[in-house]
């Protein structure tokens, strides 16, 4: 039986923004009709995908109209901090209005409109590795007394996910399935059209319409991904294992030069490249289990997809 994985935000490229560039007007201002009506500013398709909107990264799913949520304060905490102004905020928020607003589009449930891109929405037949609870359920306490939606092994790592948020999470994937996908996402023209303009963001990410630029810096995924010759097609890198991979190269400040390349990552390990160039693109299936059932830190997570891109590189390279 194939390893099954839980794709979190690479649902985002995969399966919302497709979605969004096919059915809603990137320009409209959605302010009324998402109830933003305090907003002084346009509130538009273009700015969610690319993160712009000045949204901030993460709230509790409560069912709660949004625009009402972010009226009260929440205490201090990584998820629950505001935009930074002035610069692209990676916001799980951001594709929770997309979703909503195709929803409000097409008259059918997300998870119907997304099962169209080959994968598999939540819940699943089959269950991916089970990983410890998150950030996201420390600051679910912090932020609403209604308790964290439960663990289930066929559902969602995210939180959100779990509780019926949609747009940001909640698919998932083998590998046979995920190669289709990528086949289908690539022929479609979408990563093309998400791979354009160049939005400032936070930490010197440059976001286009719900992929982010790669750079060539020390220890950055671009100095692997730059060794792959035009035209190597698309690839899909699978390592279900939970062995402690060696240390990635030390990952250097400056972002050093664009490399052609765009991403987007999972919080549960996958990681997705593309290359407009040629429509190369490779996808990295992996887990974020650690060897004593442990969520992998930041870095050693890194380390784990830098070790199975670099052994995909080095076959070109031999």
């Amino acid at each position: 039986m194939p390893a099954f994985y839980d794709l979190a935000s690479l649902t985002k490229p995969l399966v919302t923004a497709p979605l969004a560039l096919a059915f809603l007007d990137l320009d409209a201002d959605r302010r009324w009709s998402l109830g933003f009506t305090d907003r002084e500013t346009p509130l538009t398709v273009r700015q969610m995908l690319s993160h712009s909107s000045g949204l901030p990264p993460w709230r509790p799913y409560t069912g709660e109209p949004l625009a009402a949520q972010l009226k009260r304060a929440v205490p201090e905490h990584p998820l629950l901090r505001p935009a930074t102004p002035g610069l692209a905020t990676y916001s799980d928020l951001n594709f929770r209005l997309l979703a909503q607003l195709l929803e409000m589009e097409a008259g059918v449930p997300f998870a119907k409109l997304g099962a169209a891109s080959g994968l598999s929405p939540a819940p699943w037949p089959l269950a991916p590795v089970l990983l410890p609870d998150a950030p996201d359920a420390e600051a679910w306490a912090l932020a609403t007394d209604q308790p964290l939606p439960a663990r289930d092994p066929h559902l969602p790592h995210d939180a959100n996910a779990r509780a019926g948020m949609a747009g940001h999470a909640g698919f998932g994937t083998t590998a046979p399935q995920f190669f289709a996908t990528l086949k289908h996402w690539v022929s479609e023209g979408w990563p093309n059209r998400m791979a354009t303009g160049a939005t400032p963001g936070e930490g010197g990410a440059l976001w286009g319409l719900g992929l982010q630029a790669v750079f060539a810096g020390g220890g950055r995924f671009g100095q692997l991904l730059s060794r792959i010759p035009p035209g190597a097609g698309i690839h899909v890198l699978e390592d279900a294992t939970s062995e402690a991979p060696l240390p990635a190269p030390i990952l250097h400040p400056d972002p050093g030069p664009a490399t052609g390349w765009w991403c987007h990552t999972g919080y549960t390990g996958p990681a997705l490249f593309y290359r407009p160039a040629d429509q190369c693109a490779i996808a990295v299936l992996l887990h974020r289990r650690g060897p004593q059932g442990e969520l992998l830190d930041v870095e050693t997570l890194r380390a784990r997809r830098w070790a199975t891109l670099a052994r995909f590189v080095e076959q070109w390279a031999g």
